[in-house]
This record gives C-alpha cells, structure tokens and sequence, in this order.
C-alpha cells in the first residue's frame, strides 16, 4: 500500500477527551502503515495534545447527537477509500490498516470487513470478568466478536466498534442514517447487504482492543441497553433480528417465574423446574470451560454470576423492547 495517499479514514465518534481516547490515538500513531487520517468527533470543540501534532486529524464538534448521526458526519468529510470506524474506548492492532487493504484488495466484493475486538489483558479484573461473559457461544451468542476464530465467513451483523467499509458502498447505502443507539450497526449491516449486493466478512486477524465495563451495575447497563434494542428490532426489523438465540434468554426468565409459582402447587412442575436448573448449570459448566480457554481461573470464576444476571437482565429487557411502540432517539449516554 502506498503511503503516499489517504486510504483509509479513521473515524472516531465520543463525547469529550478521555484517557482512553489518548490511548486509542497513541496507538493509531503507531500502525504500520500512514496511509489514513484521522476523524474526531467530539460533542464540542476541543484542543488536542502537543504530542499529537503530527497525526492528520480533523476535529469535527458535532453538538450533542447519537453516534450513528456523527460518522455519517465524518463519511461526507472523509477522504480516505475505506472508513475505518472504531470507538474511542478501543484501539487497533498496529497491522489493522495493513490486513484490511490486503483484503479489500484480494475481494472485490467485500463492501466490509470486521474483526474481534478483544479485552486487554490490563483492563481492571472486573472489566475483564464483564468481557469474559461474551467468550463462550453459549453465555454470549457470538465469542467471534471477542476474540479471533477463524476461518474467515460471512455475516449480516457486526459491531461499529472494529468494522471498516468501503465508501462507495457506505454512501450507496445511505450510512447509519438512525436515531438508534445502540443497534445503529444492526441496521446498518442489514442496509448496505440490501441495497447493495456487497457481502460483509469476518477476517479474525482484523483485531481491536476493547476496553469492557468496569463493574456490574455499568455491564448490566449496557447488556439492558442490548437487550431493550434487540428486542424492539425483533419486532420492527426481523430480517436479522428475529432470530432463536435472541429470545432464549426471554425464554429462560419466563421458565424462572412460571416454573416457580406452578412448583408450588405441583410435584410435577416442581421436578420439571429442578429439571431446568439441572441443564442450566451444565449450560453454566461448558461456558466456564470456554472461558478458561482464553482467561484465569479468578477471571473464570468471577463470570459466573455475572452469567447469570446477565442472561436475566437481557432478557427481561428483551421482552420490554417486544412491548415498545417505538424508541425514542438516544445520544449514547
């Protein structure tokens, strides 16, 4: 790739300046290759540190909208062929930029491509606990998202915080155009898979670093978040929302109250609802067994009940979002 022309725009939605976002930046000063600028977009106007002088950045102060209204702000802006998006709570691998023009080369028809965006080993214990939840297919649906597992495969779905588009393809689409946060990816991939034929792929060595939530009441926040969103769009977009994996958790608080009451009046219902918990804590084994894979036995340990509240925080939140009309815009605060 040459250096000599912008690439790729690295477009970065958030609030104010962060410790974070000062990591996130130091580490884009870092990738191998220069071919890219650099696109902030803060609520409001702020000066940058000396240090980062010699980066290509464009401060573009949006004023207090949702993420997905601040990167198409960025995409009429951008000069670059590829919009790199990533969250100001993350930062890439020094070889992102070289392995997504690799592959964009080598795939005409890939219109995106998105990687895992794996929790720093430094994060605090609870942080890593929080993002240890999500590294087993059956605590967290998708452990692809968290860390890398090959082979590369194509998706319909994938998270802003480590996804890359082509241009073209991003305007041809629309952009995220939504009041949504968050879920404004959701529909995002749905839109340019529609209207413009390109495929969307996951390539596992596309890797950011993903800062996680440093406690349980901020984790079930978010999960809530998630689960609130999901379930609203199961219901307004099912094209790929509508689907098992989402309602299980939804499925597990119904059997938790209905199996409760109904094992008070009945021996039955009292050995079917033991019966449940019995599969419940297997399910709860193979997860940890998928944890320890890539996190210590503490970290392991810690996800447990986190689990546990997790799946019932979601689901109850699913349901909520089954029942809403409409949701009102969000500035992802």
């Amino acid at each position: 790739m040459s250096d000599d022309l912008v690439a790729f725009s690295i477009i970065i939605p958030f609030k104010t300046w962060s410790p974070d976002l000062d990591e996130c930046l130091s580490h884009i000063g870092n990738l191998s290759s220069k071919s890219f600028e650099i696109i902030l977009l803060p609520d409001d106007s702020l000066s940058l540190p000396e240090k980062y002088s010699g980066l290509p950045i464009e401060v573009l102060p949006t004023g207090e909208v949702n993420p997905a209204i601040k990167r198409d702000m960025a995409a009429k802006k951008a000069k670059g062929e590829f919009l790199a998006f990533i969250d100001d709570d993350a930062y890439p691998q020094s070889d992102w930029l070289d392995i997504a023009f690799d592959y964009f080369s080598k795939h005409p028809d890939a219109g995106a491509i998105g990687g895992p965006a794996i929790t720093p080993k430094n994060d605090p214990f609870w942080a890593r606990v929080s993002g240890a939840v999500f590294l087993s297919p059956v605590s967290g649906g998708n452990p692809e998202r968290y860390v890398p597992c090959p082979p590369d495969k194509t998706v319909d779905d994938w998270p802003s915080v480590n996804l890359i588009v082509r241009k073209a393809a991003f305007l041809k689409a629309g952009g995220f155009d939504s009041q949504y946060w968050p879920g404004e990816d959701t529909l995002f991939c749905m839109k340019l898979i529609e209207q413009t034929g390109c495929k969307i792929v996951y390539v596992p060595e596309l890797i950011v670093w993903h800062h996680r939530r440093p406690g349980l009441l901020k984790h079930l926040r978010q999960i809530g978040n998630y689960g609130l969103h999901r379930g609203f769009f199961a219901k307004k977009f099912p094209k790929t929302s509508r689907r098992l994996k989402y309602f299980i958790p939804s499925i597990w608080v119904c059997f938790l109250v209905v199996g409760m009451v109904l094992s008070m009046v009945s021996n039955l219902a009292g050995f079917l609802y033991l019966a449940g918990w019995t599969v419940y804590l297997i399910t709860l084994g193979i997860s940890w067994k998928d944890i320890r894979k890539y996190e210590p036995l503490n970290v392991a340990l810690g996800a447990v009940p986190y689990i546990i509240l997790t799946h019932i925080w979601y689901g109850t939140r699913f349901v909520m979002g089954l029942t809403k009309r409409e949701l009102g815009s969000s500035l992802g605060r």
